[in-house]
């Protein structure tokens, strides 16, 4: 969903929201389940470490992408999946080494985040994703971000593990709240910013416990796909969903100039005969 019905004509650093947009967030967010899940326990690195080596990827992506001054479409969902999979082993560290457990560490989380939003707006007047051009804004939108896409980890792990619900079950009730959102976005005088922040959260929930449907064994309830094998699946589609909007993108900005093309070829242009 998006912001506004109709969006600003104004460049903005960061991808326009629309359903291409929340298709990618779903690949993203869920390879970043898995991929996190590949290295800290995959291939041993633990949560402490885990949380080390994917914050510097993090680090580093973040900083390429606040040191451009347009959009880049490679460049920002690269910065989208390091805030997925670091967010994956932030919550597991807080969740299991530092012993939180899953209701207190979503709970702290989602005071966290508040807490983002709030200074947000304090400053800014507004939480509005649609047009995002001063650094002061960026830092603030990948703030949310980062700590959304945590919450969005302990918020699935506590309904497929705390409550016990399972893969499936979890997955299902998230990806019912996105679409409560959509809905009520589409046919409610609701506030477009929150039901985008309450999308933008739930879809790390919905990856998370769709990411563990994927790997887990089967006896746990899980397809047993194995985190590796996941990641590369999830790493394929997301890079096949930037190539078609990169294609569409092109498209739409070609046509113009062909339309301008054949109208200087048949008099029917701006110089043409005026007949």
């Amino acid at each position: 969903m998006s912001e506004h019905h109709a969006r600003p004509a104004v460049a903005s650093k960061v991808a326009a929201v629309t359903l291409g947009f929340w298709i990618l967030k779903i690949l993203a967010t869920t390879l970043g389940e898995t991929g996190g899940d590949w290295l800290t326990m995959s291939l041993g690195l633990g949560y402490g470490l885990g949380v080390l080596v994917l914050g510097g990827v993090l680090a580093a992506t973040l900083a390429g992408q606040l040191a451009v001054r347009r959009f880049h479409r490679g460049l920002y969902w690269s910065v989208i999946l390091a805030t997925s999979t670091a967010g994956t082993a932030i919550s597991d560290f807080m969740d299991r080494t530092l012993g939180l457990g899953y209701l207190r560490g979503a709970l702290l989380l989602a005071v966290a985040l508040a807490a983002v939003l709030g200074v947000w707006f304090a400053v800014e007047r507004n939480v509005s994703v649609d047009l995002i051009r001063s650094r002061r804004t960026e830092v603030f939108y990948w703030a949310a971000i980062l700590v959304g896409n945590t919450l969005g980890t302990a918020l699935g792990d506590y309904l497929a593990d705390g409550l016990g619900l399972g893969f499936a079950a979890g997955a299902a009730l998230t990806g019912a709240v996105i679409a409560a959102a959509a809905l009520a976005w589409r046919f409610t005088a609701a506030s477009p910013v929150l039901l985008f922040w309450v999308a933008f959260v739930a879809t790390r929930p919905f990856g998370a416990t769709f990411g563990d449907l994927l790997t887990k064994p089967r006896g746990e309830g899980g397809l047993e796909l194995g985190t590796g094998g996941a990641s590369v699946v999830l790493a394929t589609l997301l890079v096949v969903g930037l190539w078609v909007q990169a294609a569409a993108q092109r498209r739409r900005l070609s046509a113009p100039n062909a339309r301008s093309r054949r109208g200087r070829a048949d008099g029917t242009g701006l110089a043409g005969s005026g007949r």
